[in-house]
């Protein structure tokens, strides 16, 4: 079987397929908020084209390795089908309060594990259209989201099934919550094996 046959088809997708498909849209998706939100300067930002959209990809190197050692993680809890949730959280450099926070929450179909290397046939035009849709609404959301009217650093988080084991250089953390915030749900996306829900919580109303 070919890779390209193993991974995604223009009608089957498997679950290696979608790990790969859900953890590129993190990537981008992160690259993209961190730019609209101003969070590192537009500077450290090249355009290039996925999903047959123009998106933002960070050149800066010391962001670039961190974010690939984030969804590296990621893709093996996505293929392992025991993540529950990852979270763009913005914090306040001088008060570390949380001021916005971008919550991704993702729902694994376990039932492939009986199967792991079968492929479902799926519309992948349609869950790249999804994928788009998403990508849209993040550069669409700068228009009406308060300004972070000061500098704020970042944090990923990444929420598994309780009986996963914590990696070596990981820790245990908070929910970084936002108070006194509001919510705002995104439309989100399926692959069939994983299903992705955004949530924006945001300080201040629109």
């Amino acid at each position: 079987m070919s890779q390209a046959t193993e991974q995604a088809t223009e009608s089957s997708i498997s679950l290696k397929g979608s790990t790969q498909m859900v953890a590129d849209f993190f990537y981008y998706a992160v690259n993209s908020i961190l730019y609209q939100r101003g969070v590192y300067p537009s500077h450290l930002f090249d355009t290039t084209t996925r999903y047959n959209l123009k998106v933002v990809e960070t050149c800066d190197e010391q962001l670039k390795t961190y974010l690939d050692n984030i969804i590296k993680q990621l893709k093996e809890w996505l293929n392992d089908l025991t993540v529950t949730k990852l979270v763009l959280v913005m914090q306040d450099v001088e008060s570390k309060s949380n001021v916005e926070r971008w919550s991704f929450d993702i729902q694994c179909d376990k039932s492939i594990r009986s199967q792991p290397n079968l492929s479902r046939t799926e519309d992948l035009k349609a869950i790249q259209r999804g994928i788009q849709d998403v990508i849209r609404q993040i550069v669409g959301c700068v228009t009406f989201l308060p300004s972070l009217e000061t500098s704020c650093s970042f944090d990923l988080l990444i929420f598994t099934d309780r009986d996963v084991d914590i990696p070596e250089g990981w820790d245990e953390t908070t929910a970084k919550l936002v108070p006194n915030c509001s919510d705002l749900k995104l439309k989100g996306f399926t692959t069939s094996i994983h299903t992705v829900n955004p949530t924006i919580s945001y300080r201040g109303g629109v």
